[in-house]
């Protein structure tokens, strides 16, 4: 097995000189000519799809763009001492079969379950001279019943039901991520064996129902209502409703009253770590030891990965098959299948030739919604914020540091107030602020005393009012930001040794993201399952024979899941099968 390795990178951002932490392979595989499969993109899924190819006897190849491997997975040093998960940030939608037989923990993955964790600070004055009042959340039913008792008794009551009631449609929708969508056109048309071998791709679904049960209802209404419609119907007190509703809202360009909203929430809400369901955790040494723990266990399986080598085009034979890719460098490299995981814009728009795809079906493309609603922000700070509603003046961690720390979301009508402000073309002026802190339970990333600082923001559009953003708008953006935070917890602006902004656009350019969406597309209630990224792309295929999506733009979706990059692995090797 081939190790892998972290080198250097210096780089200069403004005034600021940082390092790219990179993951590197030591092995010296020599790129081929031929291969049995080429994967365009080195992030999550394109490993998980590479590392099942090659277990199936598949010889394959990754190519990368960047110098880095894991697409919005990575770990980047951007100030000297501070290693930053620099898009995402949080594990736990990752499927655990793939956990397991990719071996990852032999591989190199650690994670650092986080309990409690939500935190929700308020803006107020404390009462009778007291401390404002804070909302944390964790995996002691006692506990947070008594802290949803300080806004009502009747919430901390129903709190309980509430959270069995999402796991178990949570619970319900696992048969549908781990299996493509049901195969329509092979049901209903074709020979009778076609049909009923297609009849398998109903197996899920009929699982998944029969796990609903009575709550097939209950799971129609998640999937197509308002989030409000259902919280509101729950609970009564606003911090608790504003803090759920943020779950719902995460990512996505919609507010917590837009239909659809629901799903979101049930997203985030679905997933599982070291066989906790529902806890998310951080990654030693951030998100790039999962990309690093996959690299390394798709390489023990004898898949070559290069970084730094661009696919310029799929290359596609005058019978509209896949023959391979060429690279930027002008490199030939041929497969019998390309798995893309590029977004569905990209991998259509700018790697296929046009040619090869029909006008209506290019239209089609340009049709999906990549709406982002996110500038994420990286901070390294010399000392740990310290909130009013939770003082630790000694800079030493409470419980609440290790959390999801909502800011500005003790209100929907602020939520509201704040998408609203986007989709107008303006940034929040009271932004939705998910702020987490990683090196408190991981000391690998920050010197002694210091902390890293990821702000996961919400709302900002792609054009401001029309136009591109300035370096200006930026810092501008930024310095709201921590004006807002500055008010939770005083002296933070103080505490600053920099910060790297990333919004819509820069998402979109440094990591592929199309329009800076995280998910590689909405997933609004038309871009999912048989809609996912189109109703003609629902089963990884494309129009050329031979290619395949396996990235988030395809089903289920989005989040450092791996499920895509399995079920396209899986369906393209059936496909040779049966060729």
């Amino acid at each position: 097995m081939a190790a892998a390795m972290w080198t250097d990178r210096t780089r200069r951002v403004g005034n600021a000189v940082w390092k790219v932490v990179e993951c590197r392979g030591k092995h010296t595989a020599s790129q081929q000519r031929q291969y049995d499969a080429v994967i365009i993109g080195g992030g999550h899924n394109g490993l998980v799809a590479a590392a099942y190819l090659q277990r199936g006897g598949l010889k394959t190849a990754v190519f990368e763009r960047r110098h880095v491997l894991g697409g919005a997975a990575v770990t980047e040093e951007i100030f000297p001492g501070f290693r930053f998960s620099r898009c995402s940030y949080l594990l736990s939608l990752l499927r655990p079969h793939i956990y397991a037989d990719l071996e990852l923990k032999k591989h190199g993955l650690k994670v650092y379950l986080r309990d409690p964790h939500a935190f929700t600070p308020m803006l107020e004055e404390g009462l009778r001279g007291g401390r404002p009042r804070s909302l944390t959340l964790g995996s002691d039913l006692t506990k947070n019943q008594k802290e949803i008792s300080k806004f009502s008794q009747k919430d901390a009551k129903a709190f309980l039901d509430f959270t069995l009631h999402l796991e178990k449609l949570a619970a319900a929708i696992h048969p549908l991520l781990d299996a493509p969508p049901v195969d329509i056109p092979g049901v209903t048309s074709g020979s009778m064996r076609k049909r009923l071998s297609a009849a398998k791709t109903l197996k899920p679904v009929v699982k998944c129902g029969m796990k609903l049960g009575r709550n097939i209802p209950d799971f129609y209404e998640i999937i197509t209502a308002p989030i409000m419609k259902i919280l509101n119907r729950w609970f009564e007190s606003e911090p608790l409703i504003a803090t759920l509703a943020t779950d719902a809202v995460i990512g996505a360009m919609t507010s917590p009253s837009n239909p659809g909203s629901g799903y979101v929430l049930l997203h985030h809400v679905m997933g599982e770590l070291e066989k906790e369901k529902g806890a998310w955790g951080y990654v030693e040494g951030g998100m790039g030891g999962v990309s690093k723990a996959l690299a390394n266990s798709a390489r023990s399986f004898g898949v070559d990965i290069f970084t730094e080598k661009e696919v310029e085009q799929v290359l596609v034979d005058s019978s509209g098959v896949t023959k391979g890719v060429v690279l930027k460098d002008g490199t030939e490299t041929h497969s019998r299948i390309v798995l893309s995981n590029a977004t569905p814009y990209v991998t259509f728009k700018k790697l296929t030739p046009k040619s090869a795809l029909s006008p209506a079906f290019l239209k089609a493309v340009d049709q999906i919604d990549y709406t982002s609603p996110v500038t994420k922000i990286n901070v390294a700070v010399n000392k740990l914020p310290n909130f009013l509603a939770a003082p630790t003046p000694d800079n030493k961690p409470g419980p609440h540091h290790q959390c999801s720390i909502h800011l500005n979301c003790e209100s929907v009508a602020v939520l509201e107030t704040a998408y609203r402000e986007a989709m107008n073309g303006r940034p929040s002026t009271r932004p939705m602020i998910e702020m987490t802190i990683p090196s408190v339970l991981d000391p690998t990333l920050a010197p002694s005393g210091c902390h890293v600082v990821s702000m996961f923001i919400q709302f900002t559009p792609f054009y401001i009012e029309g136009r591109d953003w300035t370096e200006q708008d930026r810092e501008a953006f930024a310095d709201t930001v921590f004006d807002w935070v500055e008010q939770y917890a005083p002296g933070f602006k103080q505490s600053v040794v920099g910060r790297d902004i990333l919004t819509p656009p820069d998402l979109e350019r440094i990591f592929g993201l199309t329009g800076g969406n995280i998910f590689h597309g909405s997933m609004s209630l038309d871009q999912l399952y048989l809609a996912r990224p189109l109703p003609s792309l629902s089963d990884y295929r494309t129009p050329i024979k031979g290619l395949y999506l396996c990235g988030s733009g395809s089903h289920p979706g989005g989040g450092v899941m791996g499920a895509p990059g399995w079920n396209a692995a899986l369906t393209a090797m059936a496909d040779l099968k049966h060729q």
